[in-house]
């Protein structure tokens, strides 16, 4: 792949791939579902609900269980995510390095709220990579697996869909960006992902699963 003359604009996910914040968020799920008795490993629920927005992940969980949650459960959800983030959010490792000697424009757009995304890219210090080009799932009508996010992101920045490319370490994500039109690049680095994870964004369309920053900042050229 020849990025500089392939590519117009690198469009990166959030959750998974610029932070942990995936990992950390869905070991909360597992431990709330598990005192339900409904019980997934980490790498389970990631792989099933992970890169939505987090209304339609909890409502798949309900659909798949056949059961609603309990009243005020996902309160409680979102108030430890949010105390676990505040203690152990970081980067992922490599990313840092990768964004220094990225010189394609970049955007970044996730399936998480704007004030959460912009809040969590700052605790970390990424923000500045991306200022003001942080586009979420709350400025469009469809979250991830549909389209809606990207097209977006690509209409904001001026580029054409098909001259963009996404990094994804979701199967959610990764379908959006093929519906959108976009070539994808899966990242199967995150702790919360298991073993055949990046046969699984393979077969969503990925055309490459990267598995360090190192070896994304490569195919990036």
């Amino acid at each position: 792949m020849s990025a500089q003359k392939d590519i117009d604009l690198v469009i990166f996910d959030c959750d998974g791939v610029l932070i942990n914040s995936e990992e950390i968020a869905s070991a909360v799920c597992v431990e709330a579902l598990a005192e339900l008795g409904l019980r997934l490993t980490l790498q389970q629920y990631a792989s099933r609900y992970s890169g939505r927005p987090v209304a339609d992940a909890w409502r798949l969980v309900e659909a798949d269980h056949g059961k609603p949650l309990p009243t005020g459960f996902r309160e409680k959800v979102d108030t430890e995510v949010l105390r676990r983030f505040s203690l152990s959010l970081e980067p992922i490792d490599g990313v840092v390095d990768m964004l220094k000697g990225l010189r394609l424009p970049r955007c970044v757009a996730s399936s998480t709220t704007l004030p959460l995304l912009k809040g969590n890219l700052a605790q970390v210090g990424l923000a500045g990579f991306f200022d003001p080009s942080v586009f979420s799932v709350s400025q469009v009508k469809r979250g991830k697996p549909a389209p809606d996010v990207f097209l977006f992101a690509a209409s904001q920045m001026g580029a054409d869909p098909h001259r963009c490319l996404v990094i994804e370490d979701s199967a959610a994500g990764v379908t959006a960006a093929r519906r959108a039109g976009m070539r994808a690049i899966g990242f199967s680095g995150g702790g919360h992902t298991a073993p055949d994870h990046a046969e699984k964004l393979t077969a969503q369309g990925a055309f490459a699963v990267v598995h360090a920053m190192r070896e994304l900042a490569t195919l990036l050229g």
